[in-house]
């Protein structure tokens, strides 16, 4: 093994392990689970997805940080950006003396604290090649956690871009692990990209493939999201999507399928083969974490759902708007968003958080529970306890839910005299 490059930690897990459980496992979801994922308390009735929270790639890059600070205690180790998007799991990795670095595009002023010999950690988003190009030229020790569903996305890249085709990506262009991504593409001769954040921004370039709109038209709209020299006369005749892994997966197959009738308006169905590729590089966590809150709002029945997790995380993010159209939806980035006086939260598209005071009806209520990938255990068992406490319960209250009247989203008493959960 590389003395300066680590992928695969080193050994450690078995020393790490029990911290980790200790600081991330939740009793409270536990109990949940044993209760099959549905159980109340205080005429509380939590239904918790059957997917959320951490997935392997989040769990396997906070176990390298563990073990990396664990095998270097006496270096000075940096963490390139976040670790993931979440501010309890960053504070704790902090505490234990890791630097998280600032943003910035420049990989000079970025790096400027990192010394030979020092040990950076590499997100799981991943990084640049030209930061990982200039972290190596200082020769300090690389710890590589990136998520092996990104790698994916990125032999897709380079599978396009190779072959000639500009990669269109469907990702938020200022997002670490989308700028890691578009990087890829421009590692080979004639490489180019385009990142598209919405259904809104690909009917754009649909409108320009089309004739509607010229180049300088669209290109007003993409100034930070394209190779900086980007020509939309040229770059957009050959095209492969490829996408930031946490985006929400019917988004993105809205986006493919729009520039997909593009190409086809223009240059017919006989050219589509030779000027359109698209693969689906949606991660699996977060696909899978999607379908369960999908298949919850579908069985109906909740009257509130509450979504944990950091508020730039993506996936997170994407699972606050599949709920919100379908019922009120609270997106919190920490248990301490639940308060005596009500309950902190963020709205879809807003910037700040705002306060629900009266966010919990009176009587019986049923909470649906979900989190994004980046969000571990502790942080959602800790809201399930701030809300019981809300009622005077604990955890250790929680039972088998009462049957629920059909087609009703409040409880039916199992018996006339039963008003509420034990």
């Amino acid at each position: 093994m590389n003395e300066t490059y680590f992928q695969k930690g080193f050994g450690l897990k078995s020393e790490v392990g029990p911290l980790l459980a200790r600081t991330y496992q939740s009793a409270a979801i536990e109990r949940l689970k044993g209760l099959g994922y549905e159980a109340g308390a205080g005429g509380l009735h939590f239904k918790l997805a059957k997917e959320f929270g951490f997935c392997y790639g989040v769990d396997r890059a906070v176990d390298y940080a563990y073990q990396t600070r664990r095998q270097f205690p006496d270096r000075r180790v940096f963490l390139s950006g976040e670790i993931i998007h979440n501010p309890d799991v960053n504070r704790r990795i902090e505490d234990m003396g890791i630097q998280i670095l600032a943003d910035s595009r420049d990989p000079v002023e970025r790096f400027q604290q990192v010394s030979s010999g020092d040990v950076v950690i590499l997100p799981a988003f991943g990084v640049s090649v030209p930061e990982l190009q200039h972290l190596k030229s200082k020769q300090c020790v690389l710890v590589d956690t990136t998520c092996g569903s990104v790698l994916n996305v990125w032999k897709k890249v380079h599978y396009y871009a190779k072959d000639g085709y500009t990669v269109i990506i469907h990702g938020k262009h200022y997002h670490e692990e989308t700028r890691a991504t578009a990087s890829q593409a421009l590692t080979h001769k004639d490489g180019q990209y385009l990142c598209v954040r919405d259904v809104a921004e690909i009917e754009l370039v649909g409108d320009f493939i089309r004739g509607t709109i010229t180049g300088p038209e669209l290109m007003t709209h993409f100034v930070e999201a394209a190779s900086h020299d980007f020509d939309p006369d040229v770059h957009l005749q050959r095209v492969g999507i490829a996408n930031q892994t946490t985006m929400l997966m019917s988004e993105t197959l809205k986006v493919q399928e729009i520039l997909r009738r593009a190409m086809v308006d223009r240059y017919g169905d006989a050219g589509l083969e030779s000027r359109f590729r698209a693969f689906d590089t949606i991660c699996s966590a977060t696909q899978e974490r999607q379908d369960a809150v999908l298949e919850m709002l579908d069985a109906g029945g909740l009257d509130l759902m509450v979504v944990i997790g950091g508020y730039n995380s993506s996936n997170t993010q994407a699972l606050a708007r599949m709920c919100a159209p379908r019922l009120t939806t609270f997106y919190i980035d920490s248990p301490q968003c639940v308060t005596d006086a009500g309950i902190r939260h963020r709205a879809i598209g807003a910037h700040e958080e705002t306060l629900a005071a009266a966010w919990l009806p009176a009587g019986d209520v049923r909470i649906g529970i979900t989190a994004g990938a980046s969000t571990p255990d502790s942080v959602v068992g800790e809201t399930i306890e701030r809300i019981l406490a809300l009622r005077g319960r604990t955890a250790g209250d929680l039972t088998q839910p009462a049957l629920i009247a059909e087609g009703s989203s409040t409880f039916a008493k199992a018996t006339a005299d039963k008003q509420s959960f034990a």
